[in-house]
């Protein structure tokens, strides 16, 4: 992957990262909303997605450091990753 192209990738992967992380703070704000019942189901569901979160950001630290010979090993990896926090960002967001 060239230089270009592999910027490009890091930069649209930080900006999906971003943006999912910054859909949960606001489903939390919404979620604190909500009664104690509801907020203890909320807590469980938006522990998980905080998980994903860091999982991501870790892989995604990872993948920025990784060199040339496993980038694209790297990328694939990444986008397991991505995909598993957006599942439990959508799951989270299904149950606001």
């Amino acid at each position: 992957m060239t230089t270009n192209a592999r910027a490009e990738y890091t930069t649209r992967m930080k900006h999906q990262l971003d943006e999912l992380n910054s859909k949960i703070d606001q489903l939390e704000a919404k979620a604190a909303k909500a009664n104690q019942e509801v907020m203890q189901t909320y807590q469980a569901e938006l522990a998980k997605a905080r998980k994903e979160s860091q999982l991501a950001s870790a892989k995604f630290a990872e993948m920025k450091a990784a060199g040339e010979d496993s980038w694209d090993k790297m990328t694939a990896e990444m986008e397991k990753v991505r995909d598993a926090f957006v599942h439990s960002f959508s799951y989270f967001k299904s149950q606001v």
